[in-house]
């Protein structure tokens, strides 16, 4: 059997090198039993190794050759010794200002994470102005509780969701205070009973302030990544929102760069309606990477405005979707690259 490990870590070496650049990490995802050889992988990729993924039909012969059965599962690390019943991975969304497309783009990553294979929750930081139930369709929707102080969240399209938004009217929220909404807002991350999720997505709130400071202080976050227009203006608020996550020593994942370009619908002719390559400087100044660039699409906000799911839509725009799930598989792969903190465990004196 060791040479079918050899073989299928040189097939997924020498054909997704982006993935698979190590031959010794690769040789120990695999193991065998029998017949049958496991593939495990720290990083989702339903698109490029599941049943419809692009790489699929390699395996397929592989198998053939080799008279085995391969099985492709994930094993999510948790990258700070987060519990794994509960959540493996804090992903904050950010922006340095508001009107970039953040909220939109932070639920299409999380739909593209659930996609690609992952447990996926996203989690509704603005105490101000909650977005999440309008986009996602579930405003109206309140969340159970088993005890009167815990909540279960809010399931869409077997994501995990929370937000201020279940829990008030919509003016409610606009007259806190900071304190009053960072506690709310340490509350719904809290005590929310979160179902064994590999990925929480938070949709951090605009801006740099005080409140957003509490937040990444008083999160276990994994990572952070910021979203941005190419425009100059959204540019300078997006380096403070780099600086806001080195100050509290939490790692940017890389940027994405929001509305893009524009595709003209009649004659496929790109253009730059705010800048071009500004997300690429930014994150070539700060040592960082430009993780996707999506274009300005009028199907975007249409879907978005009415509650539907863009990359659970058969009729939405393929090609802007492959952004999203090569975003999505960017970043679970980003994370298993990380070093791995030690399981921290409480322990107790006795006498």
């Amino acid at each position: 059997m060791s040479d079918i490990h050899s073989s299928l870590a040189s097939l997924l070496q020498d054909t997704l090198p982006d993935f698979f650049p190590n031959i010794q990490d690769t040789l120990g995802y695999i193991t065998t039993n029998e017949l049958t050889v496991n593939l495990s992988l720290p990083f989702v990729c339903n698109s490029l190794l599941g049943a419809d993924g692009e790489f699929s039909l390699h395996l397929e012969r592989f198998a053939t050759s080799h008279k085995v059965t391969i099985k492709l599962s994930y094993q999510i690390p948790s990258i700070k010794g987060q519990n794994p019943k509960v959540v493996k991975n804090v992903i904050a969304v950010a922006s340095g200002k508001g009107g970039v497309g953040k909220s939109t783009t932070a639920i299409n990553l999380a739909a593209a994470l659930k996609l690609e294979g992952a447990r996926v929750g996203i989690l509704d930081a603005d105490i101000y102005g909650p977005s999440l139930p309008t986009l996602l369709g579930t405003k109206g929707e309140q969340p159970g509780s088993p005890d009167n102080k815990r909540m279960y969240p809010v399931v869409i399209n077997d994501m995990q969701t929370m937000s201020i938004g279940y829990l008030v009217d919509d003016d409610s929220a606009t007259i806190w205070r900071g304190p009053m909404a960072s506690k709310a807002f340490q509350q719904l991350y809290n005590e929310t009973i979160w179902d064994e999720l590999d990925y929480l997505i938070v949709d951090m709130p605009p801006g740099t302030g005080d409140i957003q400071l509490t937040l990444a202080q008083n999160m276990p976050v994994t990572a952070a990544v910021i979203v941005t227009t190419p425009q100059d203006l959204a540019l300078a608020d997006a380096i403070k929102g780099i600086a806001m996550f080195n100050k509290v020593n939490i790692d940017v994942l890389g940027i994405v760069e929001n509305m893009s370009y524009h595709l003209c619908s009649q004659c496929g002719h790109k253009e730059h309606v705010f800048g071009a390559d500004g997300g690429q400087r930014i994150a070539q100044k700060y040592q960082t990477e430009l993780l996707a660039q999506l274009p300005l699409d009028m199907q975007i906000r249409e879907l978005a405005d009415s509650g539907q799911h863009f990359m659970f839509n058969q009729q939405a725009n393929t090609d802007i979707q492959r952004i999203y799930s090569q975003l999505a598989r960017k970043l679970s792969f980003k994370l298993s690259q990380q070093q791995i903190a030690p399981q921290q465990i409480a322990v107790s004196s006795v006498s």
